[in-house]
């Protein structure tokens, strides 16, 4: 009773309103530049983004061309990189460190405005070899896709939630 009273049970309400304009039912999300020159990073981020907006887009339509959409969701991976981060009693790297360093705009096309802007959004992620050579699987790629999904968690959350309009 003393939460309800003291306004703290408004914390726990679950988010539930899109905070994206009103008008703005189509996203588009053409494929991400690749400035890493990495090997197929940019679609590997853009299909995560693509598919986070499906499945927490809140009724969004998502399409690959800006034609016709309300708003633009642009993406350029500007690096990718790895290290050893832990060494065996050999002195051989068994856990590696990858970090990718991303830009991302969401441009109203409606209104021509910026309503997003992040050029500088870092994700770092691990992966690990096996001692034994004969389980050896390369962990590079799934901690790849693991930080594409956490990148793309992080756009949704912050235009389904985060970006505030004013009106």
């Amino acid at each position: 009773m003393l939460f309800f009273v003291s306004g703290f049970a408004e914390c726990y309400k679950p988010v539930t309103k899109n905070q994206l304009p009103s008008r703005i039912k189509t996203v588009a999300v053409p494929a991400f530049q690749n400035n890493a020159l990495r090997y197929k990073i940019e679609s590997r981020f853009t299909d995560a983004v693509i598919n986070e907006l499906i499945h927490r887009g809140r009724g969004l339509r998502v399409q690959g061309e800006r034609e016709g959409a309300d708003a633009v969701i642009e993406g350029v991976i500007k690096s990718f990189s790895y290290g050893g981060v832990l060494l065996d009693d050999k002195g051989r790297a068994r856990v590696f460190e990858v970090t990718i360093e991303a830009a991302v705009t969401v441009r109203d096309q409606t209104e021509n405005r910026v309503l997003y802007d992040n050029q500088n959004f870092v994700f770092r992620g691990e992966y690990e070899f096996a001692n034994d050579p004969r389980n050896f699987f390369n962990e590079e790629d799934p901690a790849v896709q693991r930080m594409a999904r956490n990148f793309a968690e992080s756009i949704v959350s912050t235009l389904t939630n985060a970006i505030q309009i004013s009106k």
